[in-house]
């Protein structure tokens, strides 16, 4: 890697994972910024490292990580953090309880941000299901309810390999070695 990136993350796990995935040295920096109110996952990771990269000069890779319920029409998505501290799993669950429709969309955005006005996005996409109920004691997060197709089993019921294979922050961070980091 010719230039050192830093991960712009409060969330350890999500620096771990990145980590592991990538094989790497890359670096946590931990800078926080509010969210803007929007949707859009992309909008929401660009606005997050221009903040971001304000405050420390420095190249920075900004992760958003949304989770969207077809039945509510893609709520919660960017917004999956704020549910999952307030209301958690169970909580999501229990407003699950009367749809029919379980499926749900997994998504994580990364934007890299080496200068003002100089973004490369890269997405990663998961379609699945969302649970009855939590299972499994691996993962973080929302990974004991979402199942995706072609498993029978959470996230959080898979080891940290199997996860790591299929999940949305190594489909982006695969994009991002392509594109950026080992072309």
């Amino acid at each position: 890697m010719s230039d050192k990136i830093f991960f712009a993350t409060t969330n350890e796990n999500k620096l771990r994972e990145a980590r592991e995935i990538l094989g790497t040295g890359i670096e946590g920096i931990k800078i926080g910024v509010d969210e803007i109110q929007t949707l859009n996952p992309e909008k929401c990771a660009v606005k997050k490292a221009a903040e971001i990269y304000k405050q420390c000069q420095k190249p920075i890779l900004v992760e958003d990580t949304a989770l969207l319920f077809e039945a509510w029409k893609g709520l919660p998505g960017v917004f999956i953090d704020y549910f999952m501290k307030t209301v958690g799993n169970e909580g999501l669950l229990k407003m699950l309880e009367e749809e029919e429709n379980r499926g749900a969309v997994a998504q994580t955005t990364l934007v890299l941000c080496r200068g003002e006005n100089d973004y490369q996005i890269f997405t990663g996409v998961l379609e699945g299901t969302v649970a009855d109920k939590p299972r499994g004691e691996h993962g973080f997060g929302w990974d004991p309810i979402f199942i995706p197709n072609g498993f029978d089993k959470t996230l959080a019921e898979m080891s940290t390999k199997e996860k790591n294979d299929i999940s949305t922050r190594r489909k982006a961070l695969e994009q991002l070695r392509r594109a950026v980091l080992f072309s």
